[in-house]
């Protein structure tokens, strides 16, 4: 009876240190309005090449690297709005759910989280702007949705591990992508838009509908 009553103990004690080095205000809904965000811009951003008549984008204008036009600026403030959107979306809603939880957001766990996922997501963005300053706007998709994956599963180790699966999800369609050249606007709609909204509605079932 001892034994047994240890062997709970030292499962209680794993469990709350577990918790302690994780961030669990994160929200489910961020995830399914960030989906719905970049939904939203793949269908203008395939409104403005067919507006524009862009027959092949990714090859748009190779030979004039960084093209600063309408269409250019146009695509890049849709992105950036895109990204912005859902930042902020993120932090209001895991703000809301923290609270909730009586926990608060920025903690050494949060900031663990950060970190992990802002080193590959930072390096890919540099990149995706120097593939952008060079003209191989075919590449750029896919290496967002592969830096991105990347930068899940590297911080899925702080937070859920849906988040993992996440990741390794926006990997497979990232080389996708990359290989089916053609389509890349569709596996960029597919990682960022309908991966969203599946694992965001899976993470609000799972851990926040209590």
């Amino acid at each position: 009876m001892e034994t047994n009553d240890y062997l709970k103990d030292l499962k209680d004690i794993k469990e709350m240190m577990s918790k302690s080095s994780q961030t669990l205000s994160l929200s489910g809904l961020s995830g399914i309005l960030a989906g719905l965000y970049a939904l939203a811009g793949a269908w203008y951003a395939d409104y403005l090449l067919t507006t524009y008549d862009v027959q092949d984008y990714t090859n748009y204008r190779m030979q004039t690297p960084f093209p600063i036009d309408d269409l250019t600026i146009q695509l890049v403030g849709l992105a950036a709005l895109i990204v912005f959107a859902s930042i902020v979306t993120g932090i209001v809603l895991s703000a809301a759910k923290a609270k909730k939880l009586g926990e608060t957001l920025w903690n050494s766990s949060s900031r663990r989280l950060i970190v992990n996922f802002s080193i590959p997501l930072g390096t890919g963005g540099i990149l995706v702007l120097i593939l952008l300053s060079k003209g191989y706007y075919e590449l750029i998709a896919p290496m967002m949705l592969l830096f991105y994956g990347m930068g899940c599963v590297n911080a899925s180790k702080y937070t859920f591990r849906d988040v993992r699966y996440l990741g390794i999800t926006q990997i497979i369609l990232g080389l996708m992508a990359a290989f089916f050249k053609d389509s890349d606007l569709l596996f960029w709609a597919l990682g960022f838009g309908v991966c969203h909204i599946v694992y965001g509605a899976m993470m609000y079932v799972k851990y926040d509908r209590n």
